[in-house]
């Protein structure tokens, strides 16, 4: 089994948004996205759609069981600047058994986000 995508349903002035968000954040690209009836984004990492985006005008917070999505990422210092840059409150934990610093915070549809760093790195 292989992680494929994630998406996110959420009324057009929101998705902008959050659109905006994981562009300026993790320097995801808008790319392809076929006809379906509903509008939206597929937003990729290198060559993989590994964020859909779909307009719900229902959805504001559609949260449901989800706890939160982790990443694993490098460059500690630049990515909490870039959150503080966006106005993002975000919480840094150390977890030494594992030799990880972890970065939790919000997107602005309300989803909980992990980002993890090797401290080595």
């Amino acid at each position: 089994m292989q992680f494929e995508h994630f998406n996110i349903s959420a009324p057009k002035a929101l998705l902008e948004e959050v659109k905006d968000f994981y562009i300026q954040l993790f320097g995801l690209e808008v790319g392809f996205r076929p006809n379906f009836s509903n509008q939206g984004y597929w937003l990729y990492f290198d060559a993989n759609p590994i964020l859909h985006l779909t307009q719900d005008e229902d959805r504001k917070h559609a949260l449901g069981a989800l706890d939160h999505i982790a990443f694993s990422l490098t460059g500690l210092e630049t990515f909490t600047h870039k959150l503080e840059t966006l106005g993002v409150e975000y919480h840094l934990q150390e977890v030494s058994q594992i030799g990880i610093y972890q970065v939790f915070f919000h997107d602005p549809s309300g989803i909980k986000l992990e980002a993890n760093f090797n401290k080595e790195a």
